[in-house]
């Protein structure tokens, strides 16, 4: 489902080349669900918006359901990210104007979906916001509104959902009810499942676990080979 292929970003400062990345190869199957761990400055976040074709590598590739990031332009990324790519934040990224019911059927709308409505009413139901339906994203707490971006970002039943610190806005209990929502819309859902996370419950909760330190893979650990799929090393993945 994902292939990233020596991916390398660096940036330049002055005279000094800066790598925040370093040769990162990894391949990811269809339905695993995979955190990327590691202390902050250690590339996680770069690497997460160069996955979702947010940015583009100084060098390496990234494939997305077979599909080479590198041979698209910025728009036909943005259209591959449409049909096949959901999102979370740790801000959420609600629109304020909107009710929950409307956040949630926004992206289907953009993409012409009939049974909008029907589709966004079932997704906060299952994330247990059925009696807040017609609430604003100010009338609703932390959790809830997280509540909403998941359910938004499972509502046009993405192949791939990027999550980046689904947690990190949240107190402990508030958060342990998303990470069981998160795993349980994974698994009912089918969708593949990278998010970026400094939560140890979280990350506990991934079938396989990516370490990285200094824009490097440090840790690449499966913890449940049958749902997570091969992990392919840096050589039999090149």
């Amino acid at each position: 489902m994902l292939v990233a292929r020596d991916l390398t970003k660096e940036y330049q400062s002055g005279s000094h080349t800066l790598a925040v990345l370093k040769d990162v190869t990894f391949t990811i199957p269809q339905g695993a669900f995979v955190a990327i761990v590691g202390p902050s400055g250690s590339g996680k976040t770069t690497l997460l918006g160069l996955l979702a074709g947010l940015d583009v590598p100084s060098r390496g590739t990234v494939e997305i359901d077979g599909v080479g990031l590198h041979e698209l332009s910025e728009d036909s990324r943005a259209l591959l990210r449409g049909q096949k790519v959901g999102f979370v934040f740790q801000s959420f990224q609600l629109i304020p104007t909107l009710t929950a019911l409307e956040n949630v059927q926004v992206p289907m709308e953009l993409r012409g979906e009939a049974g909008a409505p029907e589709r966004a009413r079932e997704l906060l139901t299952r994330v247990g916001l059925g009696d807040r339906l017609d609430h604003f994203p100010t009338q609703l707490s932390g959790g809830e509104q997280q509540r909403v971006a998941l359910a938004r970002a499972f509502s046009t039943r993405p192949r791939i959902l990027f999550a980046d610190e689904p947690t990190g806005n949240l107190d402990g209990q508030t958060g342990a009810k998303i990470v069981e929502l998160l795993t349980a819309l994974n698994r009912e859902e089918g969708a593949t499942v990278v998010l970026v996370t400094h939560e140890r419950g979280l990350a506990d909760r991934a079938q396989r676990l990516i370490r990285l330190a200094d824009g490097l893979v440090v840790e690449d650990r499966v913890s449940d080979p049958a749902a997570a799929g091969d992990v392919a090393s840096s050589a039999g993945a090149a």
